[in-house]
């Protein structure tokens, strides 16, 4: 970070009112100098005045010691050389206090008023002292240099440590301006760099829901079907050796296909995870070498995209596929028709995943709670929307499925609940009248 604004303040700070201890130094020599200067124009002053010399020096040295407050009160500091300008003393404090003056961030009014009146002071009191030395002969030049004389001091004695405050007061806002737009710049990066942490986090966390929602379709459908052909298999093993090999085929095929599956999720995981480390190297190290200069839209964006970077790299399961899911389970023993209403079609691929998976999750959590029960799976395609239902009928042995020992998460719904809300569709489950249940479930096709 920085050092800058409040912090560059709070890390330069000097005695009593300066910032710094060098600006200290500087004003003690220059207050120092001008001390010295008015004690020796004191001596002068105090012969033509009359007084002791003594009184002039210790004059002299207090008026011109009073330089030291110009940074506290230059307001003061000018009036007090304005003040001893008849005594012909103090011009090093006019200079310095005029330039202070102008260099503060004070009305422009007070600057105006206070360089005139020292000015004019300085004009009537030079041409009465050039007047008086052409009086006594010590100049013999004509009537015309007094007043040029008088002009060219006065402005020789103003005009340059005004115009000079003014450009360095006006520098000395800029770069405070720079100053507090970099201090803005600098908070807005990190609430940046914040956001786009959040931003990842949340990438971070719907990514694991996914990889979990995804996982519970896969292995869940897969294992129960067989549990249930193990289950079957040792019930007809002594008694009928031919459907025994039968349901170890199937067994076999189930395991296979949910080995695949599962390799070819790891497979996109694994990508995914080199393209995200990758993107973060990247991210870190443009972060490091260019921290102020570069935009943080790319880490928002970045992040936005790691939640759907799997998903478009995961091809299938499609809608074509729902027979042989069907067929799956009325090969497990499940009494299942299929239904299709409207003109069959292609969606986008996460639609028919989603309602692939839907029917795939409704028919496990058939095969786990409602062993036996009659099913029924009606899908439509409609003008703007594709509409699924699966619904059983009560199972004719209530204890079917716990003898079959397949265990229940209770993520099925949820997750299914979850697919389709983010699609922007309807879901509905639950209960029938007749003591069976229903899944029903609508996504826009758009």
């Amino acid at each position: 970070m920085t050092t800058t604004g409040a912090d560059h303040a709070t890390a330069l700070t000097g005695p009593w009112w300066w910032v710094r201890w060098r600006s200290a130094v500087l004003d003690v020599g220059l207050a120092l100098v001008s001390a010295l200067e008015c004690a020796a124009e004191g001596i002068p002053f105090a012969r033509d005045a009359g007084i002791p010399v003594s009184v002039g020096i210790v004059f002299g040295l207090l008026a011109g010691s009073v330089l030291v407050l110009r940074r506290k009160w230059p307001i003061a500091v000018v009036l007090v050389a304005i003040a001893i300008t008849p005594a012909q003393m103090g011009f090093l404090m006019g200079i310095v206090g005029l330039y202070t003056l102008a260099a503060a961030e004070l009305p422009r009014r007070i600057i105006v008023a206070l360089a005139g009146m020292t000015f004019l002071g300085t004009l009537i009191v030079t041409f009465v002292r050039v007047r008086q030395s052409m009086a006594r002969g010590d100049l013999t030049l004509g009537d015309w240099f007094v007043p040029f004389a008088s002009l060219a001091t006065s402005l020789g004695l103003t005009a340059p440590p005004v115009l000079w405050g003014l450009y360095v007061g006006a520098r000395r806002r800029l770069m405070e301006s720079l100053r507090e737009r970099a201090d803005s710049l600098e908070r807005e990066l990190q609430l940046l760099a914040e956001r786009a942490e959040e931003r990842a986090e949340w990438a971070r966390g719907e990514e694991r829901t996914r990889i979990a929602r995804e996982m519970h379709d896969v292995v869940a459908h897969r294992v129960s079907l067989m549990v249930v052909h193990a289950a079957a298999l040792q019930a007809v093993a002594r008694k009928d050796p031919e459907k025994a090999v039968k349901n170890a085929a199937l067994v076999g095929d189930m395991g296979r296909q949910a080995l695949t599956e599962l390799r070819e999720m790891l497979g996109v995981l694994r990508s995914g995870e080199a393209a995200q480390r990758r993107t973060t190297a990247a991210s870190v190290s443009a972060s490091v070498s260019a921290s102020v200069s570069v935009p943080l839209a790319a880490v928002g964006v970045a992040a936005a995209a790691a939640a759907s970077r799997v998903a478009a790299e995961e091809e299938g399961p499609w809608l074509s596929e729902l027979e042989v899911l069907v067929g799956q389970s009325a090969a497990a023993g499940m009494v299942v028709d299929l239904s299709v209403e409207g003109d069959v079609r292609s969606y986008a691929a996460v639609i028919e995943q989603t309602a692939f998976r839907v029917v795939q999750e409704a028919l496990t959590n058939v095969h786990k709670h409602a062993a036996g029960a009659k099913t029924h799976v009606r899908l439509a395609h409609r003008v703007a929307e594709i509409a699924m239902q699966v619904e059983n009928e009560p199972p004719p042995e209530p204890a079917s499925a716990a003898a079959a020992g397949l265990p229940s998460g209770g993520n099925g719904l949820v997750g299914m609940r979850e697919r389709v809300l983010g699609l922007g569709g309807v879901f509905v489950s639950g209960p029938t009248d007749a003591g069976g249940f229903r899944v029903s479930a609508v996504i826009p096709a758009a």
